[in-house]
């Protein structure tokens, strides 16, 4: 298998089922699939709330790259991006805290996470097997 992409661009809206399926089509391992579309989900809602204000005249961009040994999504909004400081990915002091675990969920659920240099571009990768398949 060589290099493919697709891009995907969309309203910002938080209807995301569609959109997540499209992203997910080549995950073909049900648990794989479970787990990516949870950090997924959580990665297209920050940029939908936190990157594009809820903004329905904004859009969501996403990239999806398969390569022989990853999947890789980069999430776009149209926002300011996200400071450094703010790119932390540990769980929030208080437990009745209502946000501050997408970030966390984010890290757990892909092998690797970036971030662009304006912090409104979010890079994520999952690893494939060497035949081509997810990891179980």
């Amino acid at each position: 298998m060589s290099l493919s992409w697709a891009d995907f661009i969309t309203p910002s809206t938080l209807h995301l089922a569609p959109l997540l399926e499209l992203l997910l089509e080549p995950i073909h391992c049900s648990e794989q699939q479970s787990q990516l579309q949870l950090g997924l989900h959580e990665a297209l809602v920050n940029a939908v709330r936190h990157g594009n204000g809820c903004d329905p005249l904004k859009c969501l961009r996403v990239r999806r790259i398969i390569t022989p040994r990853w999947v890789i999504w980069q999430v776009q909004d149209e926002g300011p991006g996200l400071s450094c400081q703010a790119r932390s990915y540990g769980l929030p002091d208080l437990v009745e805290a209502v946000s501050g675990r997408g970030l966390f969920l984010i890290h757990h659920c892909f092998d690797d996470v970036r971030w662009s240099q304006r912090g409104n571009r979010l890079q994520l990768a999952a690893r494939r097997s060497r035949n081509g398949r997810q990891r179980p």
